[in-house]
């Protein structure tokens, strides 16, 4: 079983700041993507930002330029730092990992339980 925990959600005013940090633990052999999505209330959950193990970054266009994903691999430990934060970046923001039990190398999808942004005007 793997594990993902996210800190660092909370209440910032708008043009604030907020770095959020997802540790996966477990039963890990290797981890292909790591990524961060969101959900907005009455909304779908869309997906933010992701680094794969190569070192890929994918942005939202919507966070593109604000917001920066960043990993550190000998802790499986993925970062999302958000600047110039608006009202509209208020969400549940979740961590996504793609991980290997073993060297079968099987890759399958882990989730966080999230941690609330909110962002005020």
């Amino acid at each position: 079983q793997v594990q993902l925990v996210e800190s660092g959600g909370g209440l910032v005013q708008a043009g604030g700041s907020l770095r959020l940090s997802c540790a996966a633990s477990g039963s890990i052999f290797s981890i292909n993507v790591m990524g961060w999505y969101r959900q907005a209330p009455g909304k779908q959950r869309e997906l933010v930002a992701s680094i794969t193990s190569g070192g890929r970054r994918d942005y939202a266009d919507s966070v593109k330029g604000r917001f920066t994903i960043s990993v550190d691999n000998a802790k499986n430990t993925v970062y999302l730092q958000g600047n110039s934060l608006k009202p509209e970046d208020t969400a549940v923001y979740y961590c996504n990992a793609e991980v290997a039990p073993n060297r079968n190398l099987r890759y399958m999808d882990y989730w966080g339980k999230g941690t609330l942004v909110t962002v005020s005007s």
